[in-house]
């Protein structure tokens, strides 16, 4: 472990953290080479790559720091299970381990600033994100996650996050992984307006049934990868959703599109919003719901978590 204050504590403390924009879709925006496996976890190797990845996360550092809001940096770890590491020729390299030193360097060299920001070990589901149907069992996905969760808390990482979750079977087996390693760990779903996850569960029950599952249980959940319309739908559906469900979950990571995740999929082009809407919506759901945790996901870049920030903090977008 770091020697930052732990994510829990963070949460309690900290009345609303910025998170990060996209990355990988940035970088492929950029014309960045990502790798067929890993994505742009093999980025840190290569000085080109490694410095096009920082310059994307110096950005939202830039942005927290300026706004003085507690930030939260995913590692480049989305796609760093054992199979695809050994599949990218990259056996026996502490791809999730050298990926958190490269972040943790990073808020270090902010010097004060760099304690108000936490950095999350990513994971995410073994298939498409976005077909539920390729989804692991609760017992495929224990096993196959293990050792990704043993590999990013080895590494020192603050806490464990998956994300872009679609199905409930594949996020309780996941979350035992991470449970397992003694780490505070968090949960994030792809949600739909009806207030159920991309398998059709709805977030009342997925929700009860992780927390039930799961010893010791997800510190919180959040939303990625759908846009705050969506959210707040699918947080305040009277059947699908629940006041457990708006107790437990505490933040978005937002998409600028009001797609639909096969829309998305099948999109030619960048769809986005403009960044002042962008910011206004998103930060909405913290005076109306409570949300703590709030950034971007798809087609978010650095205009849109500025205004966001501008929002958040009540200060000027620069």
């Amino acid at each position: 472990m770091t020697d930052y204050v732990s994510f829990s504590a963070f949460l309690a403390e900290s009345p609303v953290i910025l998170g990060e924009g996209a990355v990988i879709e940035r970088l492929r925006r950029a014309g960045v080479d990502l790798d067929p496996w890993l994505v742009n976890s093999a980025l840190v190797y290569a000085p080109a790559g490694r410095a096009a990845l920082a310059t994307i996360c110096r950005e939202y550092l830039d942005i927290g720091a300026r706004h003085d809001l507690p930030l939260l940096l995913s590692t480049p770890t989305w796609r760093a299970s054992r199979e695809r590491i050994e599949a990218a020729g990259l056996a026996g390299s502490d791809v999730n381990g050298d990926n958190f030193r490269f972040l943790d360097e990073l808020r270090r060299s902010y010097g004060a600033y760099g304690r108000k920001v936490l950095i999350c070990g990513l994971m995410s589901c073994r298939g498409d994100a976005y077909r539920p149907a390729e989804a692991l069992s609760e017992d495929e996905a224990r096993e196959f996650h293990s050792w990704q969760a043993d590999a990013l808390a080895a590494a020192g990482v603050d806490f464990l996050l998956a994300a872009t979750l679609p199905a409930l079977g594949e996020a309780v087996g996941l979350a035992r992984a991470m449970a397992a390693t003694g780490m505070p760990h968090v949960v994030s779903f792809v949600v739909r307006p009806g207030g159920t996850l991309l398998d059709g569960t709805p977030l009342r029950e997925a929700v009860a049934a992780l927390d039930a599952a799961v010893s010791p249980r997800p510190v919180a959940y959040l939303v990625n990868c759908t846009h705050a319309s969506f959210f707040r739908s699918a947080l305040l559906h009277e059947a699908n959703s629940s006041p457990l469900v708006r107790q437990r979950v505490v933040g978005l990571l937002a998409n600028t599109a009001a797609l639909s995740p096969e829309e998305l999929d099948n999109a030619a082009e960048l769809v986005e919003e403009s960044p002042g809407t962008f910011g206004r919506t998103v930060a909405a759901l913290h005076r109306d719901l409570g949300m703590k945790v709030l950034g971007g996901c798809c087609g978010t870049d650095g205009r849109h978590i500025e205004c966001l920030a501008a929002e958040l903090s009540g200060s000027p977008v620069r």
